[in-house]
């Protein structure tokens, strides 16, 4: 049997759709994923009874999680704690439910995509710097430098790479990120943040790799996209085949809206 992901995102806690939140709980209930990945924005405003809301409910679930921040997990209503340690809230409910996770199949390496501060306004967009790029490449070197057979899969919240045809790209440095690492060997990257959820194959730099991303299960909806999470199952040498499910419909395929 394939590992099977369930990835989710853009839970903001705080503004969460606890229709949507009961509907991936049930799921997890009755299929028992191998893991639940969730690619951050995990609360609204990184209040502490968001966050307290949070473990709750990643407890609840009874399966191995593994987190990645967003840019809405860093304080808002507390610059100093913002600027001086910025992930104090997140990593203490990480250490609390995140379950280390392993598999035959498949390899999770995270990239962090958010910064506690920008040049630029608003400061909701990606950012990769050099220090968090570095030690992911060097993961996936070290894994393709063994023989390593697994699928290799990295996570961050932000798309690496902007709008199919579009010249901007939200993330700074994200056509450098997604040229490296596709260069070493990753797979695919999963992401969230925009809501929408997607899967296409991008390049980069004479490189491809596969982008999927998930959309959102809070009250935040955009561009029209229901509340959704992604089935994602896994096999060894890049094996990667994943189902998009929306809340409120029955399980089976459903279209890719554009991003």
């Amino acid at each position: 049997m394939p590992t099977r992901l369930f990835h989710i995102s853009d839970v903001h806690f705080g503004v969460e759709d606890p229709a949507a939140l009961a509907a991936v709980a049930e799921a997890i209930a009755l299929e028992k994923p191998d893991a639940v990945v969730c690619t951050g924005d995990l609360t609204q405003r990184a209040k502490h009874s968001e966050y307290a809301a949070a473990r709750d409910w990643f407890a609840s679930l009874g399966v191995p999680v593994v987190l990645e921040p967003g840019n809405h997990d860093m304080p808002y209503y507390n610059p100093w704690e913002r600027f001086t340690d910025p992930f104090r809230r997140y990593n203490a409910l990480r250490a609390a439910v995140a379950d280390g996770f392993e598999s035959a199949d498949v390899v999770l390496v995270p990239l962090r995509t958010t910064v506690r501060a920008q040049t630029r306004f608003p400061w909701s967009d990606g950012v990769v710097k050099p220090a968090a790029l570095r030690p992911a490449v060097e993961a996936i070197r070290t894994l393709k430098d063994a023989g390593d057979p697994r699928t290799i899969i990295v996570i961050a919240h932000h798309p690496l790479l902007g709008d199919e045809g579009k010249p901007h790209n939200p993330t700074i440095g994200g056509d450098a990120a997604f040229a490296a690492l596709a260069a070493a060997g990753a797979d695919a990257v999963l992401s969230g943040h925009v809501h929408v959820p997607f899967d296409q194959h991008r390049s980069s730099g004479g490189h491809g790799m596969r982008m999927i991303g998930t959309g959102t299960l809070s009250t935040r909806l955009r561009h029209e996209s229901p509340a959704s999470w992604r089935v994602i199952d896994c096999e060894p040498g890049g094996v990667i085949a994943t189902e998009l499910r929306l809340t409120g419909a029955s399980f089976g395929a459903a279209p890719e809206p554009g991003r």
